[in-house]
């Protein structure tokens, strides 16, 4: 990784843009500083998947990308994106529950019929059936938002493992690696 303060002029002017209010740029955009278009790539993917449509909420999106975190043992996001959970639902005993067995936390049914085909989608991606996406449109999914938890959940396959394969490491705030969102 390049770093913030040897960046040169567009790595540097992307780097502004993603400073996070923590002061720095998180590491897991910063693997991609050798290759600006990866950068760029990788920024858009994420802002269509977590900010993407109205059909799912912010913490809806938090638990997904929590729980393939989980599933895919992803100690980078399942630490980024609990701390966003904890502070949509303002505290953390509900990411506790979700990564322990989201089965047994404490959520609407309609999120848990959204976690369970999330898992799926997770772990068995070719056993994916129309049946599975109509349990979603019975839940009270809209196809909009059926493509939303999709596309959340493979954001969340690909950063797993874009973590996971380069050893991208949680950022350090101070003396102390923490979360920052």
């Amino acid at each position: 990784m390049i770093p913030e303060d040897k960046a040169e002029r567009g790595l540097k002017d992307w780097y502004d843009k993603l400073r996070e209010p923590w002061g720095g740029v998180d590491n897991i955009l910063r693997i991609h500083s050798i290759n600006i278009p990866t950068l760029k790539g990788h920024y858009e993917l994420y802002r269509s998947a977590m900010k993407g449509t109205r059909d799912l909420t912010g913490k809806q999106r938090e638990m997904i990308a929590v729980v393939v975190s989980t599933v895919n043992q992803c100690h980078y996001w399942i630490v980024h994106h609990g701390a966003g959970l904890c502070k949509i639902t303002r505290g953390s005993d509900l990411v506790e529950q979700i990564i322990k067995d989201y089965k047994k936390a404490d959520i609407p049914k309609q999120d848990s019929t959204m976690l369970d085909y999330v898992v799926k989608l997770t772990k068995e991606p070719g056993s994916m059936v129309e049946a599975d996406v109509q349990t979603l449109r019975d839940a009270g999914f809209s196809d909009v938002g059926i493509l939303d938890i999709v596309q959340v959940a493979g954001y969340y396959a690909y950063v797993n493992r874009l973590a996971d394969g380069l050893g991208v490491e949680l950022e350090s705030i101070g003396d102390e690696k923490k979360p920052v969102h």
